[in-house]
């Protein structure tokens, strides 16, 4: 098999069988693939070489682009910055709905990779005046060893990394990825077991000890949380029902408490489920209304034009006042004061600012 690089080489892997027949099982999600020499995993893109598995895409990238912060989606981690945005191919859900299949499903790694070491893209954000780097596009859990030292390049240049997955990953790795993020968005697709297992070919259970992790375990190197926001895809007939609307906001305001902002996002057809009609903005808009009643302090609506689900408002019941002001992505007027909180009634806004 080719040569790779040493930093490459898999940190979440063991040995099973003869050592002779060289069969090592990948630790770092709960597919727990079992690899021969050559074998790939469901990934595609972690494969067994000579007895070990490597990262095959450490160093490539299928692309960068300059974004908004607020598209990642994170709307309280430095509102209106600046993020270089970069992925690279292969996924381990296997989302019918898939937005970016042709990343997570790519085959052809040699033809779509762009050289990139950690330290390049480091240096490429600093030049853009990017203010972090989001690992995104398809889900960086899969090149979790590249994604860490490309953070860690970051955060020596003053530059704040941010995972954007779907959570799908083994206790067992949890802390090193989490804990060389500043930020991350985490997809909680919907909450049944059924539709986890149905529609992205994952479990529930492990994507809700992920974000029970990432928000109340994570650390960054001062200490301080990482933090964290969540986002929902709503699936016309799927995952937009109001019980399991109830139930996901009940869940997340018991287990991660009120203040982790919340992105209900519209479902475009595409992939697999190509025959599913658009969501209407009356299910986002309803989906909002649900979460803010659940008690949520932060609940926004994605994908669509709806200026009152893109702003960020006080959560003080006797105060409401709007604080942050957008159309789409783009800042129109922010309030927040420089302590992070709210002119008008001094409530804390949950937040990085």
């Amino acid at each position: 098999m080719a040569s790779y690089d040493s930093r490459a080489i898999g940190r979440w892997q063991h040995r099973i069988g003869p050592a002779a027949d060289g069969r090592v099982q990948c630790d770092l999600c709960p597919r727990a693939c079992k690899l021969k020499p050559g074998q790939r995993g469901f990934c595609f893109v972690r494969s067994n070489h000579d007895g070990v598995i490597v990262c095959d895409t450490y160093g490539r990238s299928s692309g960068f682009a300059i974004d908004p912060v607020e598209k990642k989606p994170l709307n309280h981690f430095h509102p209106g910055s600046s993020v270089l945005s970069f992925g690279t191919a292969g996924c381990n859900s296997g989302c019918r709905f898939c937005q970016n299949w042709d990343i997570s499903k790519a085959r052809d790694w040699d033809r779509l990779g762009v050289e990139a070491s950690p330290e390049k893209i480091a240096d490429v954000a600093l030049r853009y005046g990017a203010e972090s780097v989001a690992f995104t596009y398809n889900d960086p859990i899969i090149f979790a060893e590249y994604a860490i030292d490309t953070a860690a390049a970051c955060r020596e240049r003053g530059i704040h990394p941010i995972a954007v997955t779907a959570g799908y990953m083994s206790a067992a790795a949890r802390p090193e990825f989490y804990d060389a993020m500043d930020a991350a968005n985490i997809d909680l697709k919907g909450f049944t077991e059924d539709f986890y297992w149905k529609v992205t070919g994952t479990h529930l259970q492990d994507v809700l000890d992920t974000i029970e992790f990432a928000v109340n375990e994570a650390r960054t190197p001062d200490g301080g949380r990482v933090w964290v926001e969540l986002t929902t895809l709503l699936i016309p007939g799927f995952n937009d029902d109001d019980a399991q609307l109830h139930a996901e906001c009940a869940w997340i305001r018991e287990h991660c408490g009120p203040d982790v902002p919340l992105h209900f996002s519209a479902f475009h057809p595409a992939y697999k489920m190509d025959d599913v009609p658009r969501t209407p903005l009356s299910t986002l808009v309803r989906a909002r209304e649900i979460a803010l009643g659940e008690g949520l302090h932060y609940v926004y609506t994605g994908n669509v034009h709806n200026t009152e689900g893109d702003a960020t408002y006080c959560p003080n019941p006797g105060c409401r006042a709007l604080l942050i002001q957008r159309d789409w992505y783009e800042i129109r007027a922010n309030r927040i004061t420089a302590d992070g909180r709210c002119p008008d009634c001094g409530t804390p806004i949950a937040g990085r600012w």
